[in-house]
């Protein structure tokens, strides 16, 4: 199996944990402030990692540390955002599709930001793939609240953090004021995940104490409340953002993170079990329209795999 080949299928995995987060988010918010949730979570996964990457971590050089801590700050950002958003909305479904924008704005980023050249099926995609989050999440209209200017500002500082995540995972050529090419290099996965969410940890801490009562929630404590904590530190942080960052690793190019816009399909599914919500048809439509999208944008390696399969087909008849 390819190196891109890998990196796609650890992407899809990773938007199986981020779907399973989205449920340990929402019942860990009930409980306490969104901040103080963010900087608990990603502290504790954050340092889990760190212990996992120690020796890593003492070997990472003065620019590596640079680069990660700026990932981390700019997803530290995004993820204040988002969880103020899903604190405040009533709206969920919206608030997923904004969210979700985050991933087909990624190629545009690249593509202007950082002048990084994009297949021409990635842009057939984006529309498709629009399409289908808005069929999946907006069944109901668009109702602007306060709730959806956060997620659609994560959404935009969501794809600056992909793209700066792939490229300091990936050995690339730099060029300097003076004219002169040099190679960059990148920062392993583990350390960078590590040091990316203890960043993201200090931001919402900050946060948090300057914006957010904590005495309510720790003379309150409860088991309900440790679990979702837990559980979304381990799964939902921690083994999510290592297995995003791998597969990032693998690939230099950042249109592959388009495959993470199927989190929100794994989203209604789980709540669909979850909260005992329900799928419409126009639901499934947009499910529909979003693999599309996914085929559309990896029609190279998929039509790869017909002709392989076509091909050993006629042998194995002859």
């Amino acid at each position: 199996m390819t190196d891109a080949r890998k990196s796609d299928l650890l992407l899809l995995v990773s938007t199986l944990l981020a779907a399973i987060s989205w449920m340990f988010s929402k019942e860990a918010v009930q409980l306490m402030p969104p901040l103080m949730f963010m900087a608990v979570r990603f502290l504790m996964a954050g340092s889990i990692l760190a212990l996992l990457a120690h020796r890593h971590l003492r070997r990472m050089s003065a620019e590596q540390l640079i680069q990660s801590v700026r990932v981390g700050l700019v997803f530290g950002i995004a993820m204040s955002c988002w969880v103020t958003g899903l604190f405040l909305g009533t709206h969920l479904g919206e608030g997923a599709f904004l969210t979700s924008l985050g991933v087909v704005i990624v190629p545009i980023i690249a593509r202007v930001l950082f002048k990084e050249a994009q297949p021409a099926s990635t842009w057939i995609a984006i529309p498709v793939a629009v399409s289908g989050l808005a069929l999946l999440s907006l069944e109901n209209g668009f109702r602007p609240e306060l709730g959806q200017l956060f997620f659609i500002s994560a959404a935009f500082i969501f794809a600056l953090f992909f793209t700066l995540n792939t490229r300091a995972a990936n050995n690339r050529m730099v060029t300097n004021r003076a004219g002169e090419t040099r190679q960059k290099d990148r920062v392993p996965a583990l350390p960078l995940t590590a040091v990316t969410l203890l960043t993201v940890a200090l931001v919402t801490t900050l946060l948090s104490a300057l914006l957010e009562p904590w005495t309510p929630t720790l003379s309150g404590l409860s088991m309900a409340l440790a679990w979702w904590v837990t559980a979304s530190a381990v799964i939902g942080t921690a083994g999510r953002f290592l297995v995003q960052t791998y597969a990032q690793s693998l690939s230099v190019h950042s249109h592959g993170v388009v495959i993470l816009i199927v989190e929100p399909v794994w989203v209604a599914l789980f709540a669909a079990g979850w909260f005992d919500e329900s799928m419409t048809a126009t639901q499934l439509g947009g499910c529909a329209l979003i693999f599309a999208a996914l085929l559309i944008n990896r029609w190279t390696v998929v039509s790869r795999a017909i002709r392989s399969w076509v091909k050993h087909s006629r042998i194995g008849a002859n």
